[in-house]
């Protein structure tokens, strides 16, 4: 299931404040890495997650990286494309989801190079959910949970703006957590988590199993 691991107050998403609350998070018992982490293009979030879990995988929001890619064409354009990213990140394979990466810059790209490379400079990260089970690919390419909470924080925030002091401010906030993550949806692919936990490769989703040969080499 999804927790809520960590919480506290920073200044906007600088590596400073994301360094303070992964040093925390471990300091108070996470002592494995975490197998992959999924943001947005804040900096100051991937620089923290270096330097405090070096070992842990990068995962691009799609959601985010789709509307960052479609502010760089028109309107008229955007419809067509959109149904092109999702020809990418909804692949059955890595090797299907690169082929229609390359047909996106061999569409787009001279046209409209802004978009192609604000997509082709974190290939690697936007795909890095290819090597984990399958049936956690829908969690993995999106950071939207964790988003759809922040809504519903600024929902009420927002009203309340200047009325608080910090301290009631982060109470209530973390209160709107609390309630709002009793309605988070349970993961899909439990019985894989201990496969994941105990590094079994993962290619394309499924399971790599190993020939006695391969396994003696």
């Amino acid at each position: 299931r999804k927790e809520l691991v960590g919480f506290q107050v920073g200044v906007r998403e600088s590596a400073q404040s994301w360094r303070e609350l992964l040093v925390d998070v471990k300091r108070r018992g996470l002592s494995i890495a975490p197998e992959i982490a999924v943001g947005d293009g804040a900096l100051g979030f991937w620089q923290a997650l270096d330097e405090v879990f070096p070992g842990t995988a990068h995962q691009r929001c799609w959601v985010h990286k789709a509307a960052n890619v479609l502010d760089k064409v028109p309107k008229s354009v955007q419809g067509a494309m959109k149904v092109d990213l999702r020809e990418i990140h909804g692949a059955p394979t890595r090797a299907a989801a690169e082929a229609a990466l390359a047909v996106f810059v061999e569409k787009y790209g001279a046209k409209y190079p802004r978009a192609a490379t604000c997509l082709t400079k974190d290939r690697e990260a936007l795909l890095a959910f290819y090597d984990f089970p399958a049936e956690h690919w829908d969690h993995l390419r999106s950071s939207n949970p964790i988003e759809s909470v922040f809504a519903t924080v600024r929902h009420r925030t927002v009203r309340t703006k200047g009325a608080l002091s910090a301290t009631t401010a982060k109470l209530m906030v973390f209160k709107l957590v609390m309630a709002a993550s009793k309605t988070w949806r349970r993961l899909k692919g439990e019985n894989q988590l201990p496969k994941v936990v105990a590094g079994v490769i993962f290619r394309d989703g499924t399971e790599v199993t190993a020939s006695p040969d391969h396994r003696a080499a």
